[in-house]
């Protein structure tokens, strides 16, 4: 019997991207345009080199390549700038950890995550999203990116904390968030130590801001100790510190880095997405339509969205789709080799940093025909091919894929279809916000104008006393690829 042929290699390019300034390299071009510089990379090779800071780094560009980087993760392991930086904030937790770690951390986890569990949590979902709208009155400017920063924030600290985060101490991990996510960006792009030991104003606040959330996550974890046991995330994790099961109990120090790792990274990602979400809904009116029609339909009456109802959401579940897809609020990635190895032909040493960005490769018009084009209907059943879903990875793949994503799915159609079935969002006239890369990609400032639907649940119809002057929103077309020219302030 004759055996096939095994397919041949790609052949690769490989080439290194112009512009290295001494000692900021590529940084400059990443600080002041970090979409645009991303954009130009494909036509210098499959895999570019580039510079962060003097350190020499290599830029995946091909989504075969993202998935041999991300499937190998003992080759290529969570580390370089990016999670240097991360440790330090967040400790040795589930999202930083380094490979041999790994598989502890999650199977530790893993059960509080799981789709009936996520499916537990619907209600809570449903109240925060309430909670964000219910004071919103017609015509209102709302600070949008605010706002869903709220619900985000809401909803992971109860699914870690239930209620031990009162409200005061939930907007602070808000701001404090704010001052975190501008500061860790430039720290990755520039990891020149010696620029941010220097006592600057953005400096403070950024350590400030850190201490105060170690500080919140400690208070947490005392209070629970003196309180009754919960079954939540932090009961988990505690319970797991007296455990003497075959993988041994955790260290106080694993619990307080496990809560902060998933608090962060569970209010910032999430929040941005949704921004983002109701902005290309406010340019793509016949999109948005569709999605009320289906909220209108799937939750005739106004009632709340329950677990059977978020398969139902088809469309709602699409807009969330498309846009991580267009605006992946995780845009840029780290990893680091662990031996020599081979990328795209080209031998990297021990210790090289590689990066792969989901903006770049979602921007792919070989795997995304009219990439910049806002079109939930890409995702439709039957509609996407292997391709696309190849290359389509806002929660990473492999071993390493967000352990939270189910959550986030969720919550983020929840919030869209239960905002959306109350409120329509209108642009301020003038330009649109641009997403704003930072350590996170999203629309930072956000403000829109809320105008009540034509069906709003009954009891929930806004005080027609409290009716202001409405702003009229002109349809707009983000230039996506180009997105991001002014930067990331204060960093």
């Amino acid at each position: 019997m004759r055996r096939a042929a095994p397919e041949p290699e790609q052949a690769w390019r490989t080439g290194t991207a112009p512009g290295i300034f001494p000692l900021l390299g590529h940084g400059i071009a990443l600080f002041r345009r970090p979409l645009a510089f991303l954009n130009s990379l494909p036509a210098h090779g499959d895999l570019v080199e580039i510079r962060l800071g003097p350190q020499r780094a290599w830029m995946v560009c091909h989504p075969e390549l993202a998935r041999r980087v991300l499937r190998d993760t003992r080759t290529f392991d969570k580390g370089g700038p990016q999670y240097d930086r991360l440790r330090i904030l967040m400790g040795n937790g589930v999202v930083t950890c380094r490979h041999e770690a790994h598989r502890r951390q999650r199977r530790l986890l893993q059960p509080d995550f799981r789709p009936s569990q996520v499916a537990d949590h619907t209600e809570l979902m449903v109240e925060e999203a309430e909670a964000v709208c219910r004071e919103w009155r017609p015509g209102q400017a709302i600070d949008v990116s605010a706002a869903m920063t709220s619900f985000t924030t809401g909803v992971i600290s109860r699914v870690l904390f239930s209620d031990s985060l009162d409200a005061a101490t939930t907007a602070e991990v808000r701001h404090s968030l704010s001052a975190i996510v501008r500061g860790l960006f430039v720290r990755t792009v520039v990891p020149v130590d010696a620029l941010f030991r220097v006592p600057t104003p953005a400096n403070r606040r950024y350590r400030r801001a850190v201490d105060r959330v170690h500080a919140i996550i400690d208070a947490a974890i005392s209070e629970r100790r003196r309180g009754a046991p919960r079954e939540d995330l932090l009961g988990t994790l505690l319970a797991a510190t007296r455990d003497d099961g075959a993988d041994g109990a955790i260290t106080e120090q694993e619990v307080h880095d496990h809560l902060v790792s998933l608090l962060l990274t569970g209010s910032e990602s999430p929040s941005m997405c949704l921004a983002s979400a109701f902005s290309l809904l406010a340019e793509h009116p016949e999109t948005e339509r569709r999605l009320h029609a289906e909220v209108d339909t799937v939750l005739a009456g106004g009632r709340r969205p329950g677990p059977d109802d978020l398969p139902r959401l088809v469309h709602t579940r699409c807009v969330v789709t498309e846009t991580l897809r267009h605006s992946p609020p995780g845009w840029l990635f780290t990893r680091v080799t662990t031996r020599e190895t081979e990328l795209a032909g080209c031998r990297l040493p021990r210790g090289a940093t590689v990066l792969y960005s989901p903006y770049l490769l979602h921007h792919d018009p070989a795997s995304f025909p009219e990439p910049d084009r806002f079109e939930p209907e890409r995702w439709l059943p039957g509609r996407a091919g292997d391709e696309q879903h190849g290359a389509m990875i806002p929660f990473a793949a492999g071993s390493r894929k967000c352990i939270g994503d189910v959550l986030s799915m969720a919550e983020m159609t929840v919030a869209l279809a239960t905002i959306a079935g109350r409120w329509r969002l209108r642009h301020l006239p003038g330009p649109v916000e641009r997403p704003r890369p930072g350590a996170t990609l999203g629309p930072r400032s956000l403000v829109m104008i809320c105008e009540p639907r034509a069906h709003v649940p009954a009891g929930t119809s806004p005080r027609a006393d409290s009716l202001a002057p409405r702003a009229t929103a002109v349809p707009r077309t983000h230039e996506s690829r180009m997105a991001g020219e002014t930067g990331v302030d204060d960093a």
